[in-house]
């Protein structure tokens, strides 16, 4: 039978050659100017090279207080394009695409004297607490969004996504434990879920709309007063509705910790759930890490594509092994790698 995993995918106007992701994965290697160098180029380069249907940024910060570290990449300014279009650049020769996840640390900025978050609650006894923020901060972050949108194309990509999950700044206004405002963006649910949809709606409007929108999706907070999963539920609900195509779905860390269980493809099984009551498209995330457990998630129609972080990061070229062990023969960048996915032998 075919491999699914290296099958093609169409979201909006855009068509992955396989179904392989590098997921956002934070490398805090970046200069403290929010613009990439030397390290960032080649990280980025080698996966793709190494035949991964697209790759996702890492957090790239709508406004400089909204680093996790002094050394994350930004789109807050326009200097910062010329970098990210380097990287995008060198991507589409190797066939490769890509999306830039757009976020705000919030209170997890290890900036604590810039830090602002949807209430003055510290994320944990080392990060000082945050100041929250003013209605004028709302729109000033909402029109942030819009810029850094506007410059993502410019800077060449494919895709947006916005975070909204791991203990950041959407995060923090969704979970009621992180969220103790009394004005429209605090309470309940709706309000809780207004400042996430008023970003979509934002940067939706600045997207052409052959390009697809992806949204990183908290399904479940554990062991703390967080997000439900039938909140999840209603909050992409009004995402599909406002024009996101696909969910990248993540569990909690809204709190120090993860509490969930773990296992290969451990995320996986909320994104499912998200997708079969919403019909978006779902990103499969956590420790997918053998081509065996990529082609069942894909085949099962489990997920649509395969979101993968640290299997990327200990092998750029792991798609050349899984075309190997899938009987696929593909096409890669450099096509004398194809060497590597055919019977060993000696020789030239």
């Amino acid at each position: 039978m075919a491999s699914q995993v290296f099958s093609p995918f169409t979201l909006r106007g855009m068509t992955v050659k396989n179904r392989i992701v590098m997921s956002p994965m934070l490398m805090y290697r970046g200069q403290e100017d929010g613009r990439i160098n030397e390290y960032i180029y080649a990280h980025y380069a080698a996966r793709a090279l190494g035949g991964a249907g697209m790759l996702g940024t890492e957090v790239i910060a709508v406004e400089a207080r909204g680093r996790i570290s002094p050394n994350d990449l930004g789109l807050w300014e326009d200097g910062q394009i010329e970098g990210l279009k380097r990287i995008t650049d060198f991507a589409h020769l190797c066939g490769a695409k890509m999306f830039a996840q757009l976020a705000h640390a919030g209170r997890k900025s290890h900036l604590s004297d810039t830090a602002v978050a949807a209430s003055a609650i510290a994320y944990d006894d080392t990060l000082g607490a945050p100041a929250e923020m003013t209605a004028e901060d709302i729109a000033a972050l909402i029109d942030n969004y819009r810029r850094a949108t506007r410059r993502a194309l410019a800077a060449g990509f494919d895709a947006i996504e916005i975070h909204a999950a791991n203990g950041y700044l959407l995060h923090s206004f969704l979970a009621p434990c992180a969220n103790t405002r009394t004005d429209a963006y605090g309470g309940s649910p709706e309000n809780r879920m207004r400042l996430p949809l008023e970003i979509v709606a934002a940067v939706r409007a600045e997207m052409p709309a052959d390009m697809p929108l992806l949204y990183r999706i908290v399904a479940q907070d554990f062991g703390a007063d967080g997000v439900t999963l039938d909140e999840a539920i209603t909050l992409a609900r009004a995402l599909k509705e406002q024009g996101v195509d696909l969910i990248d779905t993540q569990t909690g860390n809204i709190l120090p910790g993860y509490e969930g269980p773990v296992y290969p493809g451990y995320q996986t099984p909320y994104g499912t759930r998200i997708k079969e009551a919403t019909g978006l498209a779902a990103g499969a995330t956590g420790s997918i890490a053998s081509i065996d457990l990529a082609e069942y998630l894909v085949a099962s129609g489990q997920a649509d594509l395969l979101m993968m972080g640290r299997a990327l990061l200990r092998d750029p070229f792991w798609p050349i092994r899984a075309a190997r062990e899938a009987g696929e023969e593909v096409s890669f960048p450099i096509p004398t790698y194809a060497r590597a996915t055919g019977p060993f032998a000696r020789g030239f």
